[in-house]
């Protein structure tokens, strides 16, 4: 088990892979989590995150300057970068081997890269994205062109994380291309750009298969596409809905399918790259309910990226039995068992009997444990403290340490 310990001062710490961090004062690290041997040495980790955390209030509060003119980019960018440090610092403390940029750059974890996009636009829409309760803010994608990858600013993000890394593993998180599709659906596409889908579906592979190239080129070794769509085929609601607005929901599967596929044609050896499979995260609500048997024969049998991470936070998840399809051998599937929406933390032998339940349907040695989902899919964040969000990523480190 992990032991808190608390400093008051400068320290150095030795990472996972043997390198240096110093710590700003008063970061609290959590003893023990140096290398276990039972662990896995490359992505994904045993003990791993989806990606995003709460936003600092010095990024809040800079990102309203910057909204009212008041800051330039410049200076908003130098306050991004420290908070980006200081999170760094926080995950290597909680005994992680991986480490994000807390996607403190971004207001949305997909909008954002998708704006960024040759042929992309970002609209305001009569009503934001409903979930359970509550709606987002009423943004959303539009394409008015060929879609393609060009010069991304997000490359330059992950360079910065990268450079202040150390020897932890830089983990960038981009949406998948499905959501590109799916967010908006055919009416959002210009139909004189692309009359035939067909050919949108081929640009977006193309796109995404440019991304991920240009990701390796800048140095990135682990890539996750985080992915709603896969979770929305698994509930009644949504498939009925997608029914009403004119497509059939296995159909979408075996294209999204193919379309990753394409995209992951010719992925370099040493990349590994991750699917996170969300039922929806905005302050702590969500969108989708029901397990994932009705994709699971397609998205665990035939797509063909390294590792699954799959949201196992409470029932509307389902049980493990659709795991029987994750392919034996490399592909590892990493389990949400923790959530982000809200600050209870749970009991670690319970989530060791999960993971044992798991183990039944897909060899232990496949399986990594991590929470459900970030913490801030959007920049409002989950209904969660600071102090309780840091206490959940150690409960994973912790209890994966005891489990392999």
């Amino acid at each position: 088990m992990h032991r808190v310990m608390s400093f008051s001062g400068h320290i150095d710490i030795q990472t996972a892979k043997n390198s240096i961090i110093e710590l700003s004062p008063d970061v609290t690290i959590a003893a023990g989590y140096e290398e276990n041997t039972m662990q896995r040495q490359h992505a994904p980790f045993r003990a791993d995150i989806v990606g995003s955390f709460l936003r600092p209030d010095a990024i809040k509060q800079a990102r309203q300057q910057f909204a009212a003119g008041e800051i330039d980019a410049a200076h908003l960018r130098k306050i991004e970068d420290d908070a980006i440090r200081h999170a760094v610092e926080q995950q290597c403390a909680c005994g992680l081997h991986v480490v994000t940029d807390g996607e403190f750059r971004r207001a949305w974890w997909h909008l954002d890269f998708f704006g960024a996009l040759q042929g992309v636009e970002l609209v305001e829409v009569n009503q934001g994205i409903q979930f359970n309760g509550i709606q987002t803010k009423a943004q959303s994608v539009r394409v008015t062109g060929k879609v393609a990858f060009g010069d991304h600013p997000m490359l330059e993000d992950f360079r910065f994380l990268k450079s202040v890394s150390g020897n932890a593993e830089p983990k960038m998180t981009i949406p998948s291309p499905s959501v590109l599709h799916f967010r908006g659906g055919a009416a959002a596409i210009d139909r004189n750009v692309y009359p035939d889908l067909k050919d949108y579906f081929d640009d977006l592979a193309t796109t995404w298969r440019d991304a991920i190239r240009a990701f390796y080129d800048a140095g990135c070794r682990y890539l996750q596409l985080d992915d709603t769509v896969w979770a929305y085929l698994c509930s009644d609601e949504q498939r009925r809905q997608i029914r009403e607005r004119g497509d059939d929901p296995d159909e979408l599967a075996r294209i999204y399918a193919r379309v990753l596929n394409q995209a992951l044609e010719g992925k370099p050896e040493d990349l590994t790259i991750g699917l996170h499979v969300c039922r929806g995260n905005f302050r702590s609500s969500w969108i989708a309910e029901g397990g994932y048997e009705p994709v699971a024969e397609v998205l665990f049998g035939t797509v063909n990226v390294d590792a699954f991470f799959l949201e196992y936070d409470n029932d509307r998840s389902g049980d493990f039995a659709p795991l029987r399809f994750i392919r034996p051998g490399k592909q590892q599937v990493v389990l949400g068992l923790i959530t982000t929406k809200n600050g209870e933390l749970e009991n670690p032998e319970l989530i060791k009997a999960r993971l044992e339940e798991a183990a039944k349907y897909v060899d232990i040695n496949q399986i990594c444990l991590s929470p459900q989902c970030g913490f801030a899919s959007t920049e409002e964040g989950n209904s969660i403290t600071p102090a309780e969000q840091w206490e959940k990523v150690r409960l994973v480190t912790s209890v994966a340490s005891e489990v392999w």
